[in-house]
């Protein structure tokens, strides 16, 4: 019985220190860098700490999480009511890969091989979106000039460019 306090403790204790992990994992329909999609912003909080900067331009609620302070490289959520409808990573963090041992930088004939992209949207005129649906999550894999430069988890009907 003496356990279920300290666990308590130690989970709390663990939120305090909670930050961007620096080297994220992609679960394909799932998570990204332990964030799923419909979670509470305070979910967010809890898993990759309050330290984030607001997009000013963007339409909705945009959050972005830095691996260092005022460098662009590292990971964003954008809210909905309150809810994750993306999740993405920025400026291709080093060491962020997915379950399959895909990682930043690959080509983007190893994304087509291990995950066989039924989507390709352009989003600029070097950025392409290779997606995957699962059911009402589309998971992006974000290819710039041949490379692979981002992963992304966005909800149905939202945007798959960043």
């Amino acid at each position: 019985m003496r356990l279920v306090p300290l666990l308590a403790a130690l989970a709390l204790a663990g939120s305090a220190d909670a930050a961007l992990p620096r080297a994220g994992v992609l679960v394909p329909g799932r998570s990204l860098g332990g964030i799923e999609l419909g979670a509470a912003a305070a979910e967010v909080k809890a898993i990759w700490g309050s330290r984030f900067g607001r997009c000013r331009s963007c339409s909705g609620t945009t959050w972005y999480f830095n691996l260092r302070p005022f460098q662009p490289q590292g990971a964003g959520v954008e809210l909905l009511n309150g809810r994750v409808v993306a999740v993405f990573t920025l400026w291709s963090p080093p060491g962020w890969r997915t379950t399959r041992g895909l990682r930043l930088g690959d080509t983007s004939a190893r994304v087509t091989s291990l995950y066989r992209p039924v989507g390709r949207f352009t989003c600029s005129e070097r950025l392409t979106a290779l997606t995957v649906a699962s059911g009402t999550t589309i998971t992006a894999f974000y290819v710039l000039d041949e490379q692979l430069w981002g992963f992304g988890l966005v909800r149905a009907g939202v945007s798959v460019c960043r």
